[in-house]
């Protein structure tokens, strides 16, 4: 079988072979604990505070940085999958959609809950996958609970404990 394909691109300095390599388990982590068996692809960009501020302000008119922006290329709902049928004809793959996360905040919230640059970096991968794959948590009911306990059980397959 194929593998996923997941390009990291950095456009800030001091990200390294480590971290991206960490990223792209991470994701492969989450994808499989979905169900994803199928090959993937999943974009994501590291960068800084400055320019998600400025993705967000364009996609999503918040003119405000964040710690992380998911860009889903299918409208799933939780639990439920794009199909083989979804895949790219030139590669076999699905495309998932596109992950940007702020370096700036990953450091910030960090500190600032108490735990690991790391932690706070798989956190923010596996949430943004657990978006591309339709998880929401607009409102801080079941679906925000649901979303948690995913997030909780990838992290705790990574060994990666709060």
């Amino acid at each position: 079988m194929k593998q996923h394909y997941i390009p990291v691109t950095a456009s800030v300095p001091g990200v390294n072979d480590s971290q991206i390599a960490f990223i792209r388990r991470v994701i492969r982590t989450a994808l499989a604990a979905q169900g994803v068996d199928f090959p993937c692809e999943v974009d994501v960009l590291v960068t800084n505070d400055a320019e998600i501020r400025e993705l967000n302000r364009e996609a999503r008119q918040v003119d405000k940085s964040t710690d992380v922006l998911s860009f889903p290329a299918f409208d799933l709902r939780p639990g439920e999958l794009p199909g083989e049928e979804d895949a790219d004809p030139g590669t076999g793959r699905v495309p998932l959609g596109d992950m940007m996360i702020s370096m700036e905040h990953v450091a910030a919230q960090a500190k600032e809950y108490g735990h690991s640059n790391r932690r706070e970096l798989g956190y923010l991968v596996v949430h943004s996958v657990l978006h591309l794959l339709g998880y929401d948590h607009v409102d801080e009911g079941p679906m925000k609970a649901q979303m948690r306990e995913r997030e909780e059980a990838v992290l705790a397959e990574l060994g990666i404990a709060r």
